[in-house]
């Protein structure tokens, strides 16, 4: 299978298939990209989606939300997890008003120099929201490259320089085409070559796919390792800024108490909750968000 039939392959199916969402259409801003990118990670879309349309009608510019408290930015984060990503958004939005006056900045440099943005961000936002040619590598894409061209049912556990190398590999020339590649091969992943259960009847690239050619060979790789909730720090983290994003007024320590039996491991937690700058204590032995 050649480069240019695969682009054609997934490229006329993206230009049906694709899913209407508002971040990718002509008229959303450089930020509603960055926002959007920022809240994806480790997060579905339909989960997204109304968290985002209510951030952008509250902030619709970097200025509108570095001018608030980032306690305001964990309160509006709601149930999406990871609620860092709160705190680095508002980071980054206050470093876009001071560095590069409230815009979204428009190279990989300064995107990656903004807190809390690593590669993937930096790329995914300078392909999206300025065109630029640069391979955007997540895990849905990871997996579709792994199955159609390296013949395996799923990419290693963490990103190799032998994948990052066959992305760029794959890039198309032009921006354009570029740009609309990487979405296109990012929404096969997410909608039909899923990681459990892949529709491949419904696939574009059935009958080019290494791995369906091959007889879908199971993985043999390192063991692929599901992420458990119950029980976990990550439980108990969420339910004690759940309890500070829900009350208008500090709580206190009894309140927190009231969250997890567990006195180890809750106290571990909200440590780390202050240590993060999610949770700000005070004098009183009562605690709130960040102001």
């Amino acid at each position: 299978m050649s480069v240019s039939d695969l682009h054609d392959a997934v490229l006329d199916w993206y230009a049906e298939a694709q899913r209407d969402l508002p971040w990718r259409r002509p008229d959303c801003s450089p930020w509603g990209v960055f926002v959007s990118e920022v809240m994806l990670q480790q997060t579905p879309v339909v989960r997204v989606l109304p968290v985002w349309e209510e951030w952008m009608a509250r902030w619709p510019t970097p200025a509108d939300l570095a001018g608030v408290a980032s306690g305001e930015a964990v309160r509006a984060w709601g149930r999406l997890g990871y609620p860092r990503r709160a705190l680095r958004l508002h980071a980054a939005a206050t470093a876009m008003v001071e560095r590069h006056d409230g815009e979204v900045p428009s190279n990989l440099v300064d995107l990656q120099a903004l807190p809390g943005v690593g590669t993937y961000t930096a790329a995914a936002v300078a392909a999206f929201a300025f065109g630029i040619r640069v391979p955007v590598v997540d895990t849905n894409v990871r997996r579709v490259h792994a199955r159609a061209v390296t013949g395996v049912e799923h990419p290693a556990p963490s990103l190799t320089r032998a994948e990052s190398d066959l992305a760029a590999s794959l890039l198309p020339d032009s921006e354009s085409e570029a740009r609309l590649w990487n979405v296109g091969v990012m929404e096969l992943g997410a909608l039909v070559c899923t990681a459990r259960g892949p529709r491949c009847d419904d696939c574009p690239l059935l009958g080019r796919c290494a791995w369906v050619l091959a007889g879908r060979p199971a993985y043999d790789g390192p063991p692929r390792r599901g992420q458990k909730w119950a029980g976990t720090d990550r439980q108990v983290r969420g339910r004690i800024v759940q309890l500070l994003r829900e009350s208008d007024e500090p709580v206190s320590r009894a309140e927190v108490e009231k969250v997890w039996s567990d006195e180890i491991q809750r106290e571990r937690c909200l440590d780390g909750l202050v240590a993060d700058g999610l949770v700000e204590p005070m004098s009183d032995n009562r605690f709130r968000l960040p102001a």
